[in-house]
């Protein structure tokens, strides 16, 4: 009986571990203050604040977790260039918006940032400005890497993200996704 157990929870072990590694290795830790978080982010040389807002039973948030999130050179080039942190759309836990205004997560969701479904992944400069906003999970890792460019680079300034990636793909000669 004790080693059917184990094996059960080895077993458990190995499939959830993944889901965890993820939300360690890419999301930044936070007192939830995002008007710190942006000095924080200044004084680091990043491009910006990115969110993942998100909600427990959300199988996109969960694949986008699993498949994306956990990838090394997602997490390399997003680590460089932003401060990344998680919100929970249905959350409580009190925090403070970019402009210093205190609330629960899921007002600053909600009432905020119109995140009526998840995830949302959403881009903001050094003055807490949302410069850009995805809903739904990317297609894959070289999508979101895209998306990351595509805020990083500026484009955002001169266009929407569907053609810049269609762009983007005629360059590198990629079949276009989503």
């Amino acid at each position: 009986m004790f080693v059917k157990n184990a094996k059960w929870l080895l077993c458990y072990l190995f499939f959830m571990l993944p889901v965890h590694a993820a939300d360690v290795a890419i999301f930044d830790e936070t007192f939830g203050d995002f008007s710190e978080e942006l000095k924080h982010a200044k004084e680091q040389g990043k491009a910006g604040i990115f969110i993942f807002f998100e909600m427990d039973e959300c199988p996109f948030c969960h694949r986008m977790k699993t498949t994306v999130l956990n990838q090394q050179r997602v997490i390399d080039y997003f680590k460089s260039n932003f401060l990344m942190f998680s919100v929970d759309i249905e959350g409580d836990v009190e925090m403070t918006d970019f402009q210093g205004n205190v609330m629960p997560m899921k007002d600053f969701a909600f009432k905020q940032h119109r995140v009526r479904a998840t995830p949302v992944l959403a881009f903001f400069d050094l003055q807490g400005k949302l410069v850009t906003k995805y809903t739904g999970a990317t297609a894959d890792a070289d999508e979101f890497l895209l998306l990351g460019n595509y805020v990083v680079s500026g484009a955002y300034k001169d266009g929407n993200f569907t053609n810049y990636k269609r762009d983007q793909r005629k360059m590198t000669g990629k079949a276009s996704g989503r």
